[in-house]
């Protein structure tokens, strides 16, 4: 019961802040999404409809051996920043997929803003 109250306040979290985030061809949104195991970026152009860059712990990049931390919040927020820069993406809308500011979501802003992303 405890659980299934949780993720219902996580998805009214989710919604409320999608009503306002939305990303943009000049500015993109930058989606994250944690699991257990797994930490996943995108950077998606709501207008279009596309992803414009992404990074992940499941990709065959350097980020494959990491978990879902703050450390490896830490590197994939850095290698998402490299990967959005490569692709001419300087600013950026933050979209914490209705998670809490804090701990690894925390961890992966201040990795991309250290990165050169601006949000």
């Amino acid at each position: 019961m405890r659980t299934e109250k949780k993720q219902k306040l996580k998805q009214l979290r989710r919604w409320r802040i999608r009503k306002t985030v939305t990303g943009t061809s000049e500015r993109p949104r930058m989606a994250v999404c944690f699991s257990s195991e797994n930490i996943h970026v995108q950077f998606i152009d709501d207008t279009a409809g596309k992803t414009l860059a992404a990074a992940s712990t499941v990709s065959k990049t350097d980020a494959k051996n990491l978990s879902a931390n703050v450390d490896g919040a830490k590197k994939i927020g850095a290698i998402a920043a490299k990967n959005a820069l490569d692709k001419g993406i300087k600013e950026v809308v933050f979209d914490r997929g209705g998670n809490r500011y804090h701990g690894k979501v925390k961890a992966l802003a201040d990795a991309a803003r250290e990165g050169g992303l601006k949000f």
